[in-house]
């Protein structure tokens, strides 16, 4: 076929060829033609025709190869093996057929006159339709899963749907059209589309029949936009939204049809991704409404029907869900009479049983992991007690759900009750394990964590890892609480557990640096001090700031050796700069745990002291909200600091009344309030600096402004009285070589 040699992938080196260099070309000459569109320099339905043109001849000529059976691995079979391999053959023709028919009526339309536009696109679209219906018919399917299944999987796709309807409805031009066909319309467009997230995001979305319709309905969406969109004169770029979905609905069928051929059978179901689903069209909705506002234009009656419409298929699906009738092999009542007490999945055949529930169960419903958080337990006997008391309180909670001991480490929970039921669930467990055990005489108490994960067609470890990393999420954040598993939360335990992996030894390997952000006199603008700020500069992780450091660095129990390099190293460079003749202050942040520990204050006196350090030039800031927990022994150590010569500020000063009547006992001398506080004169909150500025003047206290990141912020905090400030708008955090080169700037830093 001479065309395919157009096509052919160029070697990247001998002997080998790359299947993706004709779709990289086609694409790249797609985003020109995009550019060029929204520039103006070629028609928006031109842009459509090369396009669509480029895209449909790339495919057409995969497809036809597939179907003449001249890129499909040879074999021997009998007639049963070539009437199966016909029938593949028989649904690339189909598909091939209905590529080429989409791209010719991508071309047809710059050709055809206004009045004519949307007959061609309609006869279009009715044809590449039936085409694609009859290809993929032909293709193998995965089993159906039951009517009660389907029913959930619509009403999921329900609210989306309803959506996009309206996204549709708001955004696209109809200039003359009637109401009826502009409803029409916006329905087919999201049906077209959730149907294509829906196959993307669903269980099968590895094989190539889910690909081949998700490839269609997108090419199906891109000429319904086109049938639309020529009957208003003033659709004008909004056609090139066509581009994308066309495009790439091509080469998705391409490649799910190559797949079909070569792969055979439908991969194993994995995992349905839910967020997309969610996602997308929430953040379209946003997107609408914010440009129909923008545009001075109010939401009609239909806008409004259509937002509330979505809210009956919500309330059906946790309906529908929540009478999920029992397991039938599982007795619904305990029969007459005392019987000893059970617990299923006990010891080490705890998790197989789990997982072999959770690979016979429904592909719908959720599963919770409970940690007990029983520290203080000793001794295996202790432990199977209390588990075994666990498992009754639970199964009393959970009467119509499957109860799991995980054999010391907590339970879990397989329920087919929806989302919210699932979490109320959660939030019952916790009320009632965490009452107190009464176990060998000894009163014992739990502090439990729930993680949730949502059950779905795949691999019953992954649902168990997935509902574990929430588990674990929930006991970082405090325990005695419930968390939903997501990517985004794998991805901050996988972060986590990085950081804890790589910050021991960070010290020894010299990656830990300091930079450093000058504090200014608002009055003439010369700098009067710098605060040293930690960096965690990791080959592995990159730069690491103090707000995700120090968490990791107080559970691994590292704050202590991190607290004296940073007081090492600023005293050290606070030596430096005085040698030059200047006279700043040095600020160093230090934690409540590190405050408080015995050997703090000697410890400060004897690096100041080896770096012969003015004990004045030195500054120790402690974070206001942790103060409170340890306000005794807090106060003990700033006052002996001061007794040194060095002087104390409290950091993060929130000007509620707590703060301000705990303000009278600490011995401090700078106070540093966030942005937060810092409003100009004539801001309805402008009083609350006033008052700050006022109490700290009556207390002999200097206040600075931090966080100042515009000029209006500074003018806020000049006005109120501050006589330092500290941000962006100022000076940014900068290494220890632009500081000084910025200090030079100003003479009168040196005496």
């Amino acid at each position: 076929m001479p065309v395919a040699s157009v096509f052919r992938a160029a070697p990247f080196r001998a002997g080998v060829r790359s299947p993706f260099l004709p779709e990289s070309g086609v694409l790249a000459l797609v985003a020109m033609l995009v550019v060029a569109g929204v520039a103006g320099a070629v028609p928006p339905l031109a842009v459509v025709a090369l396009a669509g043109a480029a895209g449909s001849t790339l495919a057409g000529v995969r497809l036809s190869r597939l179907a003449t059976g001249t890129d499909v691995p040879s074999g021997d079979g009998g007639r049963l093996a070539r009437r199966r391999a016909a029938r593949p053959r028989r649904a690339a023709a189909l598909l091939h057929g209905a590529v080429v028919a989409a791209g010719l009526t991508a071309a047809v339309l710059p050709l055809a006159s206004v009045s004519h536009r949307p007959a061609a696109a309609l006869i279009g679209l009715v044809g590449t339709a039936a085409l694609f219906a009859g290809g993929l018919s032909s293709l193998p399917r995965p089993p159906r899963p039951p009517w009660r299944v389907r029913l959930l999987r619509v009403l999921d796709a329900a609210p989306p749907g309803v959506w996009l309807v309206l996204v549709a409805w708001l955004l696209l031009p109809y200039a003359g059209a009637a109401p009826s066909v502009r409803l029409i319309a916006a329905v087919a467009l999201s049906m077209l589309a959730v149907d294509a997230l829906l196959v993307l995001t669903g269980a099968h979305r590895a094989g190539g029949g889910s690909r081949c319709r998700a490839g269609a309905s997108a090419i199906l969406f891109a000429l319904v936009l086109l049938a639309v969109l020529p009957a208003a004169p003033a659709a004008g770029r909004v056609a090139l939204l066509a581009v994308g979905p066309l495009v790439a609905g091509v080469l998705l069928v391409a490649a799910g049809m190559r797949r079909v051929v070569r792969s055979g059978p439908e991969p194993e179901a994995r995992a349905a991704r839910v967020w997309p689903l969610v996602v997308v069209p929430a953040v379209a909705v946003v997107l609408a409404v914010v440009h129909q506002l923008h545009a001075g234009l109010l939401l009609d009656h239909t806008s409004v029907l259509l937002a509330l419409a979505a809210v009956p298929p919500l309330v059906a699906r946790e309906l529908v869900r929540g009478a999920a009738a029992p397991d039938p092999t599982r007795p619904t009542s305990a029969p007459p009479g005392p019987e000893p007490v059970t617990v299923e999945g006990r010891g080490p055949d705890g998790r197989a049983g789990l997982l072999r529930a959770l690979a016979a169960g429904p592909d719908h419903g959720a599963l919770l992991v409970v940690d007990l958080h029983l520290t203080e337990l000793s001794g295996v006997a202790l432990r199977d007690d209390v588990a075994a008391e666990a498992v009754r309180r639970a199964r009393a909670v959970a009467a119509d759900d499957e109860v799991f001991d995980l054999a010391g480490s907590g339970l879990a929970v397989v329920t087919g009750a929806g989302p919210m039921l699932a979490y109320a669930l959660g939030s019952r467990l916790i009320t009632e394990l965490r009452r107190p055990y009464e176990v060998a005489g000894a009163v014992l108490r739990s502090r439990p964590s729930v993680g949730l994960a949502e059950l779905a067609p795949g691999r019953p470890e992954d649902v168990l890892r997935q509902a574990d990393l929430a588990r674990r999420r929930a006991a970082q954040l405090g325990r005695e609480r419930v968390e939903w598993y997501d990517a985004y939360l794998e991805e901050q335990l996988v972060r986590r557990l990085d950081l804890e992996r790589e910050l021991p030894g960070a010290v020894a390997r010299g990656e830990l640096d300091l930079v450093y952000q000058p504090v200014v006199d608002l009055a003439d603008r010369s700098p009067v001090g710098t605060e040293a700020l930690l960096r965690w500069r990791s080959p592995v992780l990159g730069t690491v700031f103090p707000a995700e450091l120090l968490p990791v660095a107080e559970d691994l129990d590292m704050v202590g050796e991190l607290g004296v390099w940073v007081l090492d190293r600023a005293c050290r460079q606070l030596a430096h700069w005085s040698g030059g003749g200047r006279r700043l202050w040095m600020s160093i942040n230090v934690t409540t745990r590190e405050l408080t520990s015995p050997d703090f204050v000697p410890r400060t006196a004897a690096v100041l002291d080896a770096y012969g350090v003015g004990p004045d030039q030195l500054v120790v800031e402690v974070a206001e909200p942790r103060v409170g927990a340890e306000l005794s022994t807090v106060v003990a150590r700033l006052a002996g600091l001061r007794s040194m010569g060095i002087r104390t500020a409290l950091d993060d000063f929130r000007a509620a009344h707590a703060s301000l009547a705990q303000l009278r006992r600490l011995p401090i001398d700078l106070l540093k309030v966030g942005p937060e506080s810092v409003v100009a004169s004539g801001d309805p909150a402008g009083p609350l600096l006033d008052v700050v500025v006022t109490v700290a003047d009556r207390l002999g206290l200097e206040v600075v402004a931090e966080g100042l990141e515009s000029a209006h912020q500074v003018d806020g905090a000049q006005r109120a009285g501050c006589r330092y400030g500290q941000g962006f708008e100022l000076a940014r955090p900068a290494t220890a070589e632009r500081v000084e080169a910025y200090f030079e700037e100003f003479p009168s830093t040196s005496r």
